[in-house]
């Protein structure tokens, strides 16, 4: 599997196009919000000849969640969240204008991440986690072959999600810490929401968050 990233709109979100050799190809938190941003999505699957068959969000805060409709109106593919964070992409309308995104465009996923089933596409398969505490319905998702998390807004280098938005909470958080993502091996490289790319070794050792607490 590769990992091709974006990084978009004013948060600075990554958003990822996860592909293997079939071509297929799944969207994740597509944060994709003017027309160049999007058209430079579209060009690199255009260039790429992928196949977009997916998309995912690790959750549904506003930076994760700009891109869904166009995605869903270009590549007429399926949607899938946690059902867990239907409330938190429900949410999004009410303030994004408060945060001068006043064209975002809502969608609604077309069905459910259930923890335990893979997501599938072309000939990889990816296990989902549930990784709660920045968000309600946070998930990642790890590809045992490659070493992959996509992690979201759960770990980051040398820090972790926050958790003083609606539905966060700390405890919760460092405990899908150790539980989801310190268990893997220290190899694993965490793709994260915002920021460079990072391994669960390094964090296991540095992250202040993370290292006295959680190991």
């Amino acid at each position: 599997m590769t990992v091709s990233g974006f990084t978009f709109n004013a948060f600075s979100e990554n958003t990822y196009l996860l592909h293997d050799a079939t071509g297929q190809c799944v969207v994740v938190d597509p944060g994709c919000y003017d027309r160049a941003e999007q058209e430079a999505l579209r060009q690199f699957v255009a260039d790429q000849g992928l196949q977009v068959v997916l998309l995912v969000n690790t959750h549904c805060h506003i930076d994760h969640v700009f891109g869904n409709q166009f995605i869903l109106d270009t590549y007429k593919v399926p949607f899938l969240i946690h059902e867990a964070d239907l409330g938190t992409l429900r949410a999004v309308p009410a303030y994004a204008p408060s945060y001068g995104f006043a064209h975002y465009s809502p969608a609604e996923p077309t069905g459910f991440l259930t923890p335990g089933e893979p997501v599938r596409f072309g000939d990889t398969e990816l296990e989902v986690r549930f990784a709660p505490g920045h968000a309600p319905g946070h998930v990642v998702f790890y590809h045992e072959p490659t070493q992959t998390v996509i992690g979201g807004d759960v770990l980051f280098q040398g820090s972790i999600g926050r958790t003083d938005l609606p539905g966060g909470d700390h405890a919760t958080l460092i405990s899908s810490i150790r539980t989801q993502l310190l268990t893997l091996p220290d190899a694993v490289t965490v793709y994260p929401g915002h920021g460079p790319a990072t391994t669960i070794g390094a964090e296991r050792r540095t992250t202040p968050f993370c290292a006295r607490r959680v190991r």
